[in-house]
């Protein structure tokens, strides 16, 4: 199945009827072109007394099976990674192997990548290419544009694919926040612009679809966050997404404001905090202490930010609720601040992790109860998404990204924007953008590689 000069192809293997290990395809005169290579996790199975997840012997971390393109390799022009978060780029380390083509990525994501393949010694082997916001590139057959949106991680960006024959926008994962805090902004003459040059199709994130209203900025969680830590007499441990540096810019104020010594437990936060110092996206000002230190501080002057929002096992803080972790432990009148939600399937490991700080005497608030704004989701709300089908005036909308429920109502939405025609479909389903629209029904096998024993096995 090889896409000829007439036609323009979109083909999801992953990330498409479910959030989580996006892998796209789109395909044109002979050749095709990947978006995205992300990983998801195994739903949470039994919980053991002491809140350990057991997965019931699946791999732990598990991707798209890349075999329809790997079995075409030669035609595979380039793979694209719009930003770092592990549903976009987890995977590469695992599959480039199978893959052997070029990587192009913004400079934050691709200091990510970096990290991640010298785990893997593919430091040296992989050639990543650095695009900067606005820059176009001929990727074979395809000419890509990096467009400038604003998400929940520094440097995320949509794509505009342009080929002989049609546009497609590629929208990456996104909200629309005028005061992002770290990285850049956004501007709507980006997208109105896109809208006189003509788009074909617009494949767009689905994940908040069903969420009404606008997102909340950055920006507005400052003034809740810095009241709950104010309040707090014992330590307070704040946890959050690791990826979200504009998060731990905000808390690294609070701690100056509120006399508290900053540290953060957890590899992935070491880890992208490091990243952004190296790109230029952490201010001197932000001042953090070695973790090792803050078991020695009173405890009224510490504020830990812990990897575990999602009650993950191994993670600092469920190892600070187990009385384990080697550099302090928590005690009565200590406060966790959940400054994150559930990510859907997780709900039953994170009540098992508030079960666990309650019975120490730790105070748990979470985004959920907490009665001010204290998490701001990284995916656009209803308003967000009519504004962009709007601006964007797309012939086709084809929603991904998100459950069936998710990308159902979205494709209403962007009817209702004005948007003529909506595609919904899943992993393995070929949308044909051009020459005639239209969607044939699972043409390609789709499954799930899992990573178990330092090797690729098949989950199903």
């Amino acid at each position: 199945m090889t896409p000829d000069h007439n036609d323009l192809w979109f083909l999801p293997l992953g990330g498409t009827g479910e959030i989580g290990m996006n892998l796209n395809l789109y395909g044109h005169d002979g050749q095709w072109l990947m978006v995205d290579c992300g990983v998801t996790f195994p739903k949470p199975g039994r919980i053991a007394a002491d809140g350990t997840v057991h997965h019931r012997g699946e791999p732990p971390v598990q991707m798209a099976d890349p075999a329809f393109i790997t079995d075409r390799r030669d035609k595979l022009a380039g793979l694209i990674i719009t930003h770092a978060h592990e549903d976009h780029i987890g995977a590469v380390p695992y599959l480039w192997p199978l893959l052997q083509c070029p990587v192009y990525t913004s400079r934050f994501t691709a200091e990510i990548l970096r990290r991640k393949l010298a785990e893997f010694d593919l430091l040296h082997r992989v050639p990543i290419i650095e695009v900067d916001t606005g820059e176009r590139r001929q990727i074979g057959t395809f000419n890509v544009q990096w467009l400038a949106l604003t998400h929940s991680i520094p440097d995320p960006n949509a794509l505009m694919i342009r080929t002989r024959i049609g546009n497609i926008f590629h929208s990456g994962d996104w909200k629309l926040d005028d005061n992002p805090l770290v990285g850049h902004g956004y501007t709507t003459s980006t997208f109105t612009d896109l809208a006189e040059e003509g788009v074909a199709a617009m494949v767009c994130d689905s994940t908040n679809a069903t969420v009404q209203g606008h997102s909340v900025s950055e920006a507005a969680l400052h003034e809740g966050l810095r009241d709950l830590i104010a309040v707090a007499e014992g330590r307070v441990i704040v946890t959050c997404f690791g990826s979200n540096i504009a998060r731990l810019h905000t808390l690294a104020s609070i701690a100056r404001e509120t006399g508290r010594y900053m540290g953060l437990l957890g590899r992935s936060l070491v880890n992208m905090s490091g990243a952004a110092k190296a790109t230029g996206l952490w201010p001197g000002s932000d001042k953090l202490i070695s973790p090792a230190h803050l078991g020695y501080l009173p405890r009224h002057e510490v504020l830990g930010v812990a990897t575990g929002s999602q009650g993950e096992p191994r993670t600092a803080l469920r190892r600070l609720a187990q009385g384990s972790h080697p550099d302090f432990e928590l005690e009565a009148g200590d406060t966790v601040i959940f400054s994150a939600r559930a990510i859907p399937g997780n709900e039953e490991a994170i009540e098992a992790l508030i079960s666990q700080l309650r019975k120490l005497g730790v105070i748990v608030i979470t985004a959920e109860d907490a009665g001010v704004p204290i998490h701001a989701s990284g995916h656009p709300a209803q308003d967000e998404l009519k504004a962009m089908y709007r601006w964007v005036q797309p012939r086709i909308a084809i929603p991904v990204h998100g459950e069936a429920e998710h990308m159902d109502v979205h494709a209403d939405l962007a009817k209702g924007a004005g948007v003529p025609r909506a595609m919904v479909g899943r992993n393995g389903d070929l949308f044909m953008v051009r020459p005639v629209p239209g969607i044939r029904r699972q043409v390609v096998e789709t499954g799930r590689l899992g990573w178990q024993k330092q090797e690729l096995v098949r989950v199903y």
